[in-house]
């Protein structure tokens, strides 16, 4: 980790925060309304070193038996999916130091057993809202590439990169490039090598 990457994911994270409280707090009253359940998805991720933390996002799936907006809320899920504002709640997570605002991103605590000494190295940082395997492919990648372009950052990483990760996000959210609105539930999970 470089000298100040901590302050800069706090000036980072606040200020996106300003400017998505609106959009949080819009997105998450439709999802209460529409479907009567909490607006928010929590989940156990590992974090540094392997230690778990709550992440938190925007509620997006739904069952179609449990709201009677199924179809609204789908086509809503899909949409919050596709320009990541499922995702920000997360800046929550960068204030309160369990995440960075560039990193791996951290994934299922079921595949901790899984990886081999070199996909353990994933753990050496701080897991991030955004990465280097965001920008060359999101989740559109295998997982051998998403790993290699996670090791690549952790092995490269500065602020200068982090700047262009930032950016290149942006970029590609709007542009909705190399995205599947499912994200990982298109994707075959991770099963070790």
């Amino acid at each position: 980790m470089y000298t100040g990457k901590r302050t800069f994911d706090i000036l980072v994270a606040s200020f996106a925060l300003i400017l998505a409280a609106p959009c949080i707090m819009l997105a998450s009253i439709l999802i209460f309304i529409l479907s009567g359940s909490y607006p928010f998805f929590r989940q156990k991720r590992p974090g540094h070193l392997g230690i778990p933390f709550t992440l938190y996002k925007l509620k997006t799936l739904f069952k179609e038996d449990e709201v009677a907006n199924f179809r609204f809320l789908r086509c809503f899920g899909r949409l919050l999916r596709t320009f990541s504002i499922d995702e920000l709640p997360q800046l929550f997570n960068v204030l309160k130091g369990e995440m960075s605002m560039v990193g791996p991103r951290p994934l299922l605590m079921e595949y901790l057993p899984l990886y081999n000494l070199y996909q353990q190295q994933r753990h050496n940082v701080k897991p991030g809202i955004t990465g280097w395997a965001q920008i060359n492919g999101r989740n559109t990648i295998d997982w051998k590439k998403r790993f290699t372009y996670d090791i690549w950052y952790i092995q490269n990483q500065s602020f200068i990169l982090d700047l262009k990760i930032l950016v290149k996000t942006l970029f590609k959210i709007f542009r909705i490039r190399d995205v599947k609105p499912n994200g990982l539930n298109q994707q075959e999970k991770f099963k070790g090598n």
